[in-house]
């Protein structure tokens, strides 16, 4: 590297080298960034590493204890179900399902709440008018809510649940696309694009939307989160996926019945989780303040 570049990069960092630094001083969401990795990695290689599979039944070790208890055995480290299936076993494969079908839906939401919301920011007169409005009143409605009254217009089932929280999340990107496009519209920078003869698209593709990059990434993170919480929450409602499917909303629901008897059987899907959704929400809330104190800066 030249000498020149060093200099550069040491005293004059670029906007993601400054979040990142910000990033870095906030050892909570540091931490939460680490859960997160974890998650991550589990999601990835945690099936290639298992003895058992999430749907095998052994007979001979119903409701086993998990492996720190006296009557525990270290071939099934979480313990068993009440049919005789490995915990740790279905955990992984639940955080597989959960984590990579909100990534997967939040991806497709952004898409699409993106498009709409640049064209809702750029737009005038009746049609601004109209868009606002229904987004308004879309907004108010919580996406739990949402998802639950599709759910029950398409059908239970975990792909149907995932259609429904794509819907239910893309109003958010819509307003928070919409409202960064019509304060980047009134800009300098954006004007003498358009005195250039710039068509909206490319206003939007090449002035407006590299700066929104690290804005679209907070809500990301944030609607990642929410949609984990609602596909457990309609997988634990059995309007998600359904048993034995090793979802973990589907895996809390099985285990009511055997909740005071073996409690690991509830607590560990349920820790599984408390834990995304808090590493989620930490990696999150720490990206937004980076952001703003590097702007302030």
């Amino acid at each position: 590297m030249p000498k020149s570049s060093f200099y550069d990069e040491e005293f004059y960092p670029s906007p993601v080298r400054q979040t990142w630094n910000e990033f870095q001083r906030n050892h909570i969401a540091l931490a939460g960034l680490w859960c997160l990795g974890f998650f991550v990695l589990l999601v990835l290689l945690g099936p290639w590493f298992l003895p058992f599979g999430p749907l095998d039944q052994n007979t001979d070790a119903i409701l086993l204890p998990p492996a720190w208890d006296a009557n525990g055995d270290v071939a099934h480290l979480f313990g068993t179900d009440g049919i005789g299936r490995d915990l740790l076993a279905r955990v992984v494969h639940g955080c597989q399902i959960t984590f990579g079908a909100s990534f997967f839906l939040v991806l497709l939401a952004m898409l699409v709440g993106c498009s709409i919301g640049a064209y809702a920011g750029m737009s005038r007169g009746l049609r601004a008018s109209i868009i606002n409005h229904l987004l308004d009143a879309i907004m108010a409605i919580p996406t739990l809510l949402i998802a639950i009254i599709i759910v029950a217009i398409l059908g239970t089932g975990l792909m149907n649940s995932m259609w429904a929280i794509t819907l239910a999340l893309i109003p958010q990107f819509i307003h928070h696309t919409r409202d960064m496009v019509r304060r980047e519209y009134r800009k300098e920078y954006v004007t003498a694009a358009r005195l250039d003869g710039a068509s909206d698209a490319r206003i939007f593709f090449h002035s407006i939307l590299p700066n929104m990059i690290e804005m679209l990434v907070v809500q990301a993170t944030m609607a990642l989160s929410v949609a984990i919480l609602d596909i457990s929450a309609l997988g634990f409602l059995n309007l998600g996926a359904q048993s034995p499917s090793p979802e973990l909303g589907a895996m809390l629901s099985d285990a009511l019945e055997t909740a005071y008897v073996a409690p690991w059987s509830i607590s560990l899907p349920g820790a599984a989780i408390f834990l995304m959704v808090l590493s989620i929400n930490l990696v999150g809330d720490g990206l937004r303040t980076a952001l703003k104190n590097r702007v302030n800066q």
